[in-house]
Formats: structure tokens, C-alpha cells, sequence
């Protein structure tokens, strides 16, 4: 927004008569009357189209003079003055600044009417270029809002006790440092004329902060003083880096000694062998979008919260050990997990055949296949169906737990968030990858962030789609509940 420096008329002015009307009339008088007693023998029509000439030359210079008086002008200056000191930029822009001089005055952002003692604007910095020195114009200034980042400072100190900064951020400062190097060379910024650059470390604190916690972004703002737009823009920047950087890293499909080593765990757990991961679906609540609601409608979170509630589904396959291998995200909350199973990558991968090292563990909401084990959903149970039940709910806790820590960690996945669909599959990946990440360095999960998570299984239509697949159940059955790998106590 462009706010012109051009002086208000007023009647104080001496530039200015008190009646533009008046004063335009005078003067076009005073004109005819000098024009027609210096040239006598102009026609009528001539002499009107000259008086029209000679007059509207003559305002414009009496309006606009080449040189003004010094005096004017410093009372023009000082009324900009005030008029800028009755606006303050707005939250949503990142250190907005004007640029001041005696031509114009420019602001970065939307501005709005405030208090001024509410806005603590400062000079912070001087063009070098310009000087008062012969050419007698105004050194040109930048102006931005202070804001307080005392917060942030007492966390970024090296004096920080550890425990403190891990409840703020759900890491140690050693795992910390690690992400802040990896991502380095992707957000980290240059300095430039106007400002200094925002360091790296304030930039991935940002990030996670507003994960850990789900805080809004005016709270983001005041704690590490930086504008509400700036903590917006951070938040997707930093997670489309930890998407780039550190999921090649750290959440991939196992290769085959990884895989190896995934399969003999499941097996020493369970006894079930050739197991190669736990499937499980999850769904985070969001904000009813705009378009296509219906598709975004939850039923079974309405029936039991009371409450309209839409979502969008998370797939995720882990290993033994709780981290994640395969995910699938973003699809609308109304499709069943049958649905989504379809649709993502694991299921492509199994039919091009990469899925004949491994079999995955589902639930009753996924059908049963020549790679996917789920448990037995018809009705008055064998001994040997109640046993294999049994083992299959236990390889479930591990994805189900995987998915609990990661939603109390990143908080935010737990509140409706109000960030636009097509951003929130880039946070969901991102709060997937820290969990890895968090995982692989030991970092240790605190029981008061435990919370019990519901997610509704639907019976899949067509629960089984393999004839071989359940002979294949059958005999894992049986082997667990005659060669005592089940647990039958409860029988």
C-alpha cells in the first residue's frame, strides 16, 4: 500500500487560498484583463482559447512551484509525522517497514488504525546512500514492529537445563542439533540490506514448537518474536525440508537385512513368523473445508464424540520396534480402510509382487490376502481362532502405540487444525518423520503424554479375497495354539 506524502490543503496553509473556487476565478480574471490590454487584435474565438492557455499555465505554477518554501515543507513533513504514527502494520505481515522520506511513504503489508502507544516502531536503520549534506533531502528509514523473542532466547541459551527444553520440544537438545544440521543447507537464508536473516535454529524451533503443541500462530509470534505470516511460512518450510531431507533417511521400506531382522522380531513376539510390519489407519480431525464436505464427513467420530467431525485418514505400516516403513496420507475421512489400503503405495507394491519376503498385519477393517494377515470377524470363536486373535492384537498394539506417541508428541495432530488441505499432507509427513527420528535416537517417550486413542475398525465388505490366504491363516492358527505360542489363559 502506497501512501502519498502530497500536503493536505488546510487553511493554515500559505500555498493554498482558503476557496480553490474563488481563487481560480480571480485569477482567470486578472488574466483576461492583462491579456486583453496587451493584444488588442485577437479575434473573440482566439482570445477565449489563449485565456483558457495562459490561466491553467498559470495555476499550475502557482500550485506546483518549482521551488518550494523550506518552511512549508517542513510543516508538511511533520504532518506525515503524525499521520504515520497513527498506523501500525498488521500481525499477519513479517516485520513490516515503511520507507519514509519527503516523496512518499510505502509499507509492506496491510495497515490498520491503532493506539500510538501500541505500536513500538523505531528507526532501525538509515540509508547510507542519502545525506542532508548540499542536497537537502531526508535520510530514508526503515521502521518495523519491536517484538519480544525473551522466550525463545532463554531456550536457545546454552544454560537451558535439558529437561526443560524437552517438554517444550519433545527432543533433546542433542537430537535437536541433529535436525538443525541436516537441514541447514536448505533453510538457511542470506542477510540482506534490510534485515539479518532469520538463524537456522529459530527457524526448525519454530517448526517443532508449533507441532509439540498445536499452539495458534498469534502464540507462535510472541514467544519467538517473529510476525504471524513469517511463523506460517517457517512452519510449511520446514517441513517441506524434513520431507525432502530426512525422509530418504529415515523412513523408507526395509531392505532385505533390514527386513531380515524386522521378520525375526515380529516372530520372537508374536510366533508368528514371515511377519514384515503392522498396518494400522488412524484419522486426524480437521476444520470442515470448503469443497467436496461430505467426502470429509466422519461418521463414526460424529456418532461417538456428538459432535459433526471431519478427518482425513493416515495409513501407516511400522516394524517391531515402532517406526515407521510406509505411509499413505491425506485421504478423506469418509473411506473405509479397505478403501484406502487400495489406493496407497503398499498395495501397489504388493501387486507388482514386492511382497513375497513379507506378509503385513492388519485389522478387521482390512480384507485378507495372499500379503495381508487380519483376524478372524465371523462370530462364536474356535479355541484356534481366539489364539490367532489374540497374536494378531498384540502386533496391532505396536502400530497402534507407534501412532498414539506420534500424536501425543506433535499435539497438533490431536486439535482440528485449520491449515488448508493442501498443505496438511506436507505437516503429516513431517510429524511422521520426526517420529522416526525421535525413535531411532532413544529419545524417551514421558507417560504423561500417554492418552488411550480410538479409531473405529469398519468390517470390510469383501473380508476375504484370498482362498490360499486363509488356508495360509488356518495353519498359523493352528501351529499357535498347539505348539503353546498362545496365550490361552482367558479360555
Amino acid at each position: 500500500m502506497v501512501i502519498s506524502s502530497f500536503p493536505h490543503i488546510n487553511q493554515e496553509d500559505t500555498l493554498f487560498s482558503s476557496n480553490m473556487f474563488d481563487f481560480t476565478q480571480d485569477f482567470d480574471s486578472f488574466s483576461t484583463t492583462k491579456k486583453r490590454k496587451t493584444n488588442t487584435n485577437i479575434n473573440p474565438t482566439q482570445e477565449s482559447k489563449l485565456e483558457r492557455t495562459c490561466s491553467f499555465q498559470e495555476l499550475m505554477n502557482r500550485l506546483f512551484p518549482e521551488e518550494i518554501d523550506p518552511q512549508v515543507e517542513s510543516h508538511h513533513l511533520f504532518q506525515n509525522q503524525l499521520f504515520l504514527e497513527e498506523f501500525s502494520v498488521d500481525d499477519q505481515v513479517d516485520q513490516g517497514f515503511g520507507v519514509m522520506n519527503n516523496e512518499e511513504v510505502s509499507f509492506n503489508g496491510n495497515l490498520k488504525r491503532a493506539h500510538p502507544e501500541s505500536f513500538d516502531a523505531k528507526p532501525m536503520l538509515e540509508n547510507p546512500g542519502s545525506s542532508n549534506a548540499g542536497g537537502g533531502q531526508n535520510p530514508r528509514r526503515l521502521w518495523m514492529k519491536n517484538r519480544s523473542k525473551a522466550w525463545w532466547d532463554q531456550y536457545n541459551s546454552v544454560d537451558c537445563p535439558d529437561e526443560e527444553f524437552k517438554k517444550a520440544f519433545r527432543m533433546s537438545k542433542a537430537t535437536f542439533e541433529l535436525i538443525c544440521r541436516e537441514l541447514e543447507p536448505v533453510v538457511n537464508k542470506k542477510d540482506t540490506m534490510l534485515r539479518s536473516a532469520i538463524p537456522v535454529r529459530q527457524r526448525v524451533a519454530v517448526c517443532i514448537w508449533r507441532l509439540a503443541t498445536g499452539e495458534p500462530l498469534r502464540e507462535v509470534s510472541k514467544k519467538f518474536g517473529l510476525g504471524i505470516s513469517t511463523c506460517h511460512k517457517l512452519v510449511l518450510e520446514v517441513c517441506k525440508a524434513i520431507q525432502d531431507v530426512l525422509k530418504p533417511k529415515v523412513l523408507n521400506w526395509p531392505n532385505e537385512q533390514k527386513m531380515e531382522e524386522v521378520r525375526r522380531g515380529f516372530e520372537m513376539f508374536s510366533g508368528i513368523s514371515n511377519v514384515g510390519g503392522a498396518l494400522y489407519t488412524t484419522h486426524i480431525p480437521i476444520i470442515a473445508p470448503k469443497d467436496r464436505v461430505a467426502m470429509y464427513y466422519n461418521k463414526k467420530q460424529t456418532e461417538r464424540n456428538q459432535k459433526t467431525s471431519y478427518s482425513v485418514s493416515v495409513q501407516g505400516v511400522v516394524d517391531n520396534q515402532g517406526i515407521f516403513t510406509d505411509v499413505s496420507i491425506g485421504w478423506p475421512g469418509s473411506m473405509p480402510d479397505d478403501k484406502v489400503l487400495e489406493k496407497s503405495s503398499i498395495s501397489q507394491r504388493a501387486n507388482m509382487g514386492l511382497m513375497k519376503d513379507a506378509v503385513l498385519v492388519g485389522n478387521s477393517g482390512h480384507p485378507l490376502m495372499d500379503w495381508l494377515l487380519v483376524p478372524y470377524t465371523n462370530q462364536n470363536h474356535t479355541w484356534t481362532q481366539h489364539a490367532f486373535n489374540e497374536k494378531v492384537s498384540d502386533i496391532q498394539m505396536i502400530a497402534k502405540e507407534a501412532f498414539m506417541k506420534m500424536k501425543a508428541r506433535w499435539f497438533c495432530l490431536q486439535k482440528r487444525t485449520e491449515m488448508k488441505l493442501q498443505d496438511l499432507p506436507v505437516v503429516l509427513m513431517a510429524c511422521c518423520v520426526l517420529h522416526n527420528v525421535c525413535e531411532m535416537n532413544n529419545e524417551e517417550f514421558s507417560n504423561e503424554l500417554s492418552f488411550e486413542m480410538f479409531d473405529d475398525d469398519i468390517v470390510a465388505e469383501n473380508g476375504v479375497r484370498s482362498a490360499n490366504a486363509m488356508q495360509y491363516r488356518d495353519q498359523i492358527a493352528h501351529k499357535l495354539l498347539h505348539f503353546n505360542f498362545a496365550g490361552t489363559n482367558s479360555l
